[in-house]
This record gives C-alpha cells, structure tokens and sequence, in this order.
C-alpha cells in the first residue's frame, strides 16, 4: 500500500490542517480555550474517519504497529522511546519555569465618582440620578431590545456574549473587561456609575483612579444618553441583577 493512501497519514494531514486553520486563519485570534475546544473536536471527527470501516482502522494502526514491533524499525522506534522523555521533560520545564514580569499595581476597582461630568455639550449632575429610561413602562422592552442591539454591536467584542468578559478580546487586554454576571460588579452600583464608566471609558477617569490602563473607550464620542441608558437597562435585565438605589 502506497504510504501516501494510509489512513494514519490522512489523519495527520487533516490534524495539521485544522490546527493552521484555528491557530492564523481565524481573525481576530480565538482564545486558548477555545481553540483547544475545536482541536478536541477535530480529533473526535478525525477518530470516526479512521474508525468509519475496517479497512481504514487497519490502514490507520498498520504505521503504528510496524514502529513498535517490525524489526527493521528498530532505529527508528529507539529514537522516539529517546525523544518523547526529552520532549516531555521540556514542556513541563516551560511550565513551571520561574517568569520575569513586572511588579504588580494596585489600583481602584470602583473609583468614586465624581458630582457632576460633562457630556458633550452639556453637564450632568449623577449624584442622585437614575436611568430616565427605567420609568417608561409603555416602552420598557423596547429601550431593553435597542440596549442588547446597542451592545452586540460595540461592547460584546470584549465583554462577551455571555456577558461575562470573556470577548474575543478578552485576553489581550489587562486589565480584562468587566464581568458583568460576577455580583461584585453591576450589582453593587447604581446605573449613574454605569453610565459616567460607559461614557467616559478608561482614558478619562480621574487620576485618583489610576493606574487604569483601560481599553474602554469613551463611548460619549459614539452613543447617545439614551444610547448608553439603554444599554445599562440591557444589562441589568440580562443578569438579572437590580441596580443599586441612592441611600
């Protein structure tokens, strides 16, 4: 049988293939974990080929079988029992290998806001302010399907559909994003906060709240008031969370 008709090299071929494709043919890059999904499921479909008949199970185990007892592999066989120890011993090495990085920050999770900001052309006191929108019970799910448009559209490249910071971004950037579903976050704030964090974004939080390095942007020069309103009533019907009311 030509080598080149074998099962086992099909399956090699279709295994390097796969890994190409996930690893430089998707844009933007997906995460470790889910590429490591996708390889899982990969090997499944590549094992159901090879197992899919008799012939190609035989065609599959016959390399494999002739490395490991046919005499004349002998060199061949000594050279992998030699290489895979080696190979083996220097992954875990580059796990458990000391890193250098950088001495940690401290920094505010939930700076305090301030009094008043400003928004585009005109000022708005937070202290006391809730979500204008959350009042308008002839329209409630409407502002709510326009917020969950708004986000799909901007925000859940970074924070993920799920809500949970876990966009396709997500790993590039430190600090990661907000974790919307994680009770420490939305549900400890009242929506004016939300709304001074979505409209201002990371470059303009005040310097006592820094270091940030945020990617956030300041989504006052995209959306709206009731833009980012909406989105907030998104979120907290999303998480099923209540928003935090002035004392």
């Amino acid at each position: 049988m030509s080598i080149l008709k074998s099962s086992f090299i099909h399956a090699i071929l279709l295994l390097v293939i796969a890994i190409l494709i996930f690893k430089y043919g998707i844009h933007p890059p997906i995460p470790q974990s889910l590429f490591l999904l996708y390889l899982v499921i990969t090997l499944f479909g590549i094992f159901l080929f090879v197992s899919s008949s008799e012939e190609t199970w035989k065609s599959f185990l016959s390399p494999i079988h002739a490395t490991l007892y046919d005499p004349r592999f002998r060199g061949i066989r000594a050279i992998i029992f030699i290489i895979l120890p080696i190979l083996a011993t220097y992954l875990v090495y580059l796990r458990v290998q000391p890193k250098i990085e950088p001495p940690a920050e401290l920094r505010t999770i939930h700076p305090a806001p301030p009094d008043t900001i400003s928004f585009r052309n005109g000022t708005i006191k937070l202290q006391g302010l809730g979500n204008p929108l959350r009042g308008d019970k002839e329209h409630f799910q409407e502002h709510v399907n326009r917020g969950k448009a708004i986000y799909f559209k901007n925000c859940f490249y970074c924070h993920g559909d799920g809500l949970n910071g876990e966009g396709h971004f997500a790993e590039g950037l430190n600090p990661k994003p907000a974790n919307f579903t994680d009770v420490g976050t939305i549900a400890q704030l009242q929506e004016s906060y939300l709304f001074w964090r979505i409209a201002k974004g990371g470059p303009n939080l005040p310097t006592e709240a820094t270091p940030w390095n945020s990617a956030m942007p300041a989504w006052e020069n995209y959306l709206t008031a009731d833009d980012i309103w909406s989105v907030i009533l998104y979120l907290y019907e999303a998480t099923g969370y209540q928003p935090r009311k002035w004392e």
